[in-house]
């Protein structure tokens, strides 16, 4: 199965300039504030604190998702979203055979999910740890995921007994 969140994430970048505007328009109103005989309070720098906490949550879960399970090997690609089109940063990529699969564990939160997967190594004393981003994948496809790995899994312990 393949599976990517390419049309999910197409809102991201509209979301940066959204907060990037709104909290430029919060400075502006907060240095006419300064300017006027009226008193500063904390709550003039709320939305300004506000939207910078919400630009980072943007931030961390504004990344694109690759899944391939077809073949021999699983793909696993997150990749930043906002300057995707011009180069690859926030990259984070696995690659390997089916029967390297540990196990994985999938989380979500409601405003955040996430693909944690164990590989095993020969080199290495136990597993491998890789988290991946899948906040922006559709429900359909989360599940069709999961049920992938699952039937992975469960041949790699089919044919670890025989």
């Amino acid at each position: 199965m393949r599976f990517t969140n390419k049309n999910e994430v197409k809102i991201v970048p509209s979301m940066y300039i959204v907060l990037v505007a709104v909290f430029v328009t919060n400075i502006f109103v907060n240095i006419e504030l300064m300017a006027s005989d009226e008193p500063i309070n904390f709550s003039h720098f709320v939305p300004n604190i506000s939207t910078l906490l919400l630009g980072f949550y943007v931030h961390r879960i504004g990344q694109s998702f690759d899944f391939d399970s077809d073949g021999e090997t699983l793909n696993f690609k997150n990749n930043g979203v906002f300057f995707s089109k011009f180069m690859e940063y926030r990259v984070k990529k696995a690659e390997f055979p089916k029967r390297k699969l540990g196990k994985f564990r999938f989380s979500d939160y409601g405003i955040y999910s996430s693909l944690t997967i164990y590989i095993k190594s020969r080199r290495r004393s136990g597993y491998r740890k890789y988290t991946f981003n899948t906040t922006f994948l559709s429900r359909k496809k989360k599940k069709g995921m999961v049920a992938s790995l699952q039937k992975v899994m469960e041949y790699n312990a089919n044919k670890a007994t025989a």
